[in-house]
């Protein structure tokens, strides 16, 4: 298989910048849409296994993040994003028409994946999030009430079990290290608004991924979350011990296997259907 190929798009508020694990003769598509601070990069071996699995995967720096323009962690409205990603899906779907659509949000990608959902659920064969932030997630809440953000980032022995996890994110140039920005936090808290008030997905089948020890997007909150915006079709996996990135955690293996189990699943309904 080639190596990844980029890709420079125009987005809504400047160049994106995507990149694309190719597959000559795709099963599906899946479009992994990453998390607040990160870069598409850092899913290099989740799209590896997709690959292996016969998937062609797409996926942008947010704007704001990566090799994407903007001001650093910078979002001031989700819906831009959302468009940004139905952009890189516009991209996928010209290099393989007809084939089945997968998205993948994790954390912060899990809302804007959500809120994609809602506005172009009709395109998709399935919706994984990953430690969705979708619910009540209470963070933008608390530091919104304060007269100044606190300089303190993401904890990386939060992420994983794994200590090398930590150690790559925390030296990793394109990860954002500062605090959050107000205008983030005040678009998080409307997006959460939004996607809890404009109804659920109907019959797409919904894959939720989630470590029990997720301090960064505790596991109730995004319970409340993911159970309004399913519309019957969805398959739980809590895992216990993990942390936030479940596709990085020690017991990745086993995660990796439950995603190829429900995309099997989906791949082989999509099949009978079509």
């Amino acid at each position: 298989m080639a190596d990844t190929r980029e890709h420079v798009l125009t987005g809504t508020l400047g160049t994106i910048t995507a990149r694309e694990w190719p597959h000559e003769h795709p099963r599906y598509i899946a479009l992994v849409a990453h998390g607040y601070g990160e870069h598409i990069g850092r899913y290099a071996e989740l799209a590896a296994v997709l690959r292996t699995h016969g998937a062609a995967v797409h996926g942008p720096d947010h704007q704001g993040h990566g090799g994407s323009a903007g001001e650093r962690a910078l979002i001031e409205d989700f819906e831009d994003v959302v468009t940004d990603l139905h952009t890189v899906a516009d991209l996928a779907r010209a290099r393989h028409p007809g084939v089945p659509l997968v998205l993948i949000g994790h954390s912060m990608g899990g809302l804007i994946a959500s809120r994609f959902a809602q506005r172009h659920g009709d395109e998709l064969a399935a919706l994984v999030l990953s430690g969705p932030v979708i619910g009540t997630w209470e963070l933008p809440g608390r530091l919104l009430e304060l007269a100044e953000i606190p300089d303190i980032p993401i904890n990386p022995t939060a992420l994983s079990r794994d200590p090398g996890v930590g150690t790559a994110y925390a030296a990793d140039p394109l990860v954002w290290h500062g605090p959050m920005k107000r205008p983030t936090l005040e678009a998080f808290a409307r997006t959460l608004g939004t996607v809890s008030e404009s109804g659920d997905i109907g019959p797409l089948p919904l894959l939720w991924l989630h470590g029990s020890d997720d301090r960064l997007v505790p596991l109730a909150g995004s319970r409340v979350g993911v159970e309004r915006l399913s519309g019957g079709e969805l398959t739980e996996r809590v895992y216990p011990g993990a942390r936030h990135e479940v596709f990085h955690e020690t017991n990745r293996a086993e995660v990796f296997a439950d995603l190829i189990r429900f995309l099997d699943g989906v791949l082989e309904g999509t099949t009978r259907s079509a």
